[in-house]
């Protein structure tokens, strides 16, 4: 199920041009992978202290399409793409109306907090997150 995080383009994401810098729109779909989480029900602060994990981005592949600009409001998707014992991945867009600012595919790994080597994510959240696609 895609999940979708209205995001307003701040003065402080774009650059001289009054274009997103292209680093920002990272930033973007890391706000909606997490928002996506806390509408599920699950807050990272609370996984790391109860279950000693952490998720990191273990690679990102993103096309630019079109420049999103200061002032204007997008649309940020999170949809996960696949499920396994210690990673995820999700598909996301930027878009603003029906232009498509930006595709990306972000492999997620769970990581052991303390030892910060790969970790199965819990069997309840895996499951549930299963269900998501």
């Amino acid at each position: 199920m895609r999940f979708y995080l209205p995001v307003r383009v701040y003065y402080e994401d774009t650059d001289a041009g009054g274009v997103v810098y292209y680093a920002n729109y990272l930033k973007f779909y890391e706000r909606a992978r997490t928002e996506k989480l806390r509408a599920l029900g699950y807050e990272q602060d609370e996984l790391l202290n109860k279950e000693g994990i952490i998720f990191v981005v273990r690679t990102v592949q993103v096309d630019y399409l079109l420049p999103a600009r200061f002032n204007e409001l997008l649309q940020v998707s999170a949809e996960m793409s696949d499920a396994k014992k210690a990673s995820l991945t999700f598909s996301q867009t930027i878009s603003r109306n029906d232009d498509m600012i930006s595709t990306g595919i972000i492999r997620i790994a769970c990581l052991d907090a303390n030892t910060l080597r790969p970790k199965a994510i819990p069997k309840y959240l895996l499951e549930q997150l299963k269900h998501e696609y």
